[in-house]
């Protein structure tokens, strides 16, 4: 199984909490328990919103937490860069051919829509899949040709007909009808500017990346991904969508349940195998939050084990356990 390829994409728009930190754990365990490659990239294309010191934050924190990768920034790999925005060129050169192809078309009906696109979407913590009524885009622009439009405007995806599915690791079998419940999404700008449903589809093909862990909250972006991956001809690789960190009230981990920032945990001494244990313990790896090392945990990863329910996290209790030891 050495042709197996994992990832871990942070973005540098802040610093990585508890909820980010289980699906790298994850993300790293099943690449290393499958004796494959792991690489580290950097998805920074969401400029406004990436904070100059979260880069380097970000590898601190993965290495304090115990976890490697064998490419990446700041290891030499064969697909380099590693950071999104050195890859801008290549991203033009899929959009213009997206194009040429007739799969996408320009629109020039919402602003907020293409500044938004360079994020990774997160829609609902309480179901991977939700009917957005209301918020569909309903397809005014999709007559329209490429030479149609003057001056700034977004590239939409065109959704065919009809439904899609997918086998997911940990929540088995996917379906959704994505022209009628997500709607034709922006992946691009006018000037090239790529979204971040095209990069990163683009950065896993050029990659190898076989294996994407991430959180259930990305389940929407897999149909428009693998609208993308399926046109193109390019392969499909494996998904594993994780259940989500949800604080006391239902909705996914945010500063409103607390400071659950790796960097507080190291402030207030922790140590990195609390952390790993705990986390190993939520996703059913070990029967007791016993202390570990991630290598520890290589041999125990069964997607099929994993229950698809959110955690409830408190930080307040995990604190209180901490210090009664």
């Amino acid at each position: 199984m050495a042709d197996v390829i994992g990832r871990l994409a942070p973005s540098p728009t802040g610093a990585l909490h508890l909820g980010n930190a289980r699906s790298f754990l994850l993300a790293w365990l099943s690449a290393r328990q499958q004796y494959g490659k792991l690489l580290l990239r950097i998805e920074d294309i969401d400029s406004p919103r990436v904070k100059p010191w979260a880069r380097e934050q970000t590898l601190a924190d993965l290495r304090w937490l115990g976890l490697d990768w064998d490419w990446g920034p700041d290891v030499k790999g064969p697909h380099a860069s590693y950071i999104q925005t050195e890859r801008w060129q290549r991203y033009r050169s899929v959009l213009e051919q997206l194009a040429s192809d007739g799969a996408i078309y320009p629109c020039s009906c919402s602003r907020r829509e293409v500044t938004e696109a360079a994020s990774a979407p997160h829609e609902s913590s309480a179901s991977p899949l939700q009917l957005l009524e209301g918020n569909v885009y309903p397809g005014t622009c999709r007559s329209k040709q490429p030479n149609e439009e003057a001056g700034e405007f977004a590239w939409r995806w065109c959704f065919d007909s009809g439904e899609s599915s997918w086998i997911d690791a940990v929540l088995g079998k996917q379906t959704a009808n994505p022209e009628s419940q997500l709607g034709d999404f922006v992946i691009g700008k006018s000037d090239g500017t790529p979204a971040y449903q095209l990069a990163v589809v683009v950065d896993d093909f050029d990659m190898g990346v076989t294996e994407i862990v991430r959180g259930s909250d990305l389940v929407p972006s897999t149909y428009r991904q693998l609208a993308i991956l399926k046109h193109l001809g390019w392969p499909l690789p494996t998904y594993c969508h994780v259940p989500l960190m949800v604080g006391p009230d239902g909705r996914r981990l945010a500063k409103r349940h607390g400071d659950t920032r790796l960097s507080y945990f190291r402030e207030l001494g922790f140590q990195p195998q609390v952390l790993v244990g705990y986390l190993a313990w939520t996703l059913g790896l070990q029967q007791r939050p016993e202390a570990l090392e991630p290598d520890a945990l290589i041999g125990t990863l069964d997607w099929q084990k994993i229950s698809a329910a959110p955690t409830v996290f408190c930080l307040e209790e995990f604190l209180n356990s901490f210090a009664r030891g």
